[in-house]
C-alpha cells in the first residue's frame, strides 16, 4: 500500500497490511495538506497469486482529499477477483 501527495509528488506512506488486512498507522498532521489531492493504491496481485486465484483487479487506486489534518478516515475495501468495492468515513 503506497499513499502519495499527488499535489506535491511525495510519498507520504509506504507500508503493508496486516494479516487482517488492515493497516493501523497514523499520519502526522503537520504531513497532511488539506489543500492536497492523495491517492492510496493498494497492489492486490500478490494477494491472488498466493492463493492460486485468478483475478483481474491487480490494483485499486483511491483519490481523496483529507480536509482534516487531525481527523481519522477510514477506508474499507470489499474485494474480490474481478471487482471491487469501497466507502470513507472520516
Amino acid at each position: 500500500m503506497t499513499l502519495t501527495n499527488l499535489t506535491s509528488g511525495a510519498v507520504v506512506l509506504s507500508a503493508a497490511m496486516d494479516a487482517g488486512g488492515r493497516l493501523s498507522q497514523d499520519i502526522p498532521a503537520e504531513q497532511i495538506d488539506p489543500n492536497a489531492t492523495y491517492e492510496l493504491v493498494f497492489d492486490t496481485a500478490n494477494y491472488w497469486a498466493a492463493r492460486k486465484i485468478p483475478a483481474t483487479v491487480s490494483q485499486i487506486a483511491l483519490r481523496f482529499t483529507m480536509s482534516d489534518p487531525e481527523g481519522a478516515y477510514h477506508m474499507p475495501i470489499i474485494l474480490n477477483p474481478n471487482s471491487y468495492s469501497m466507502w470513507m468515513s472520516a
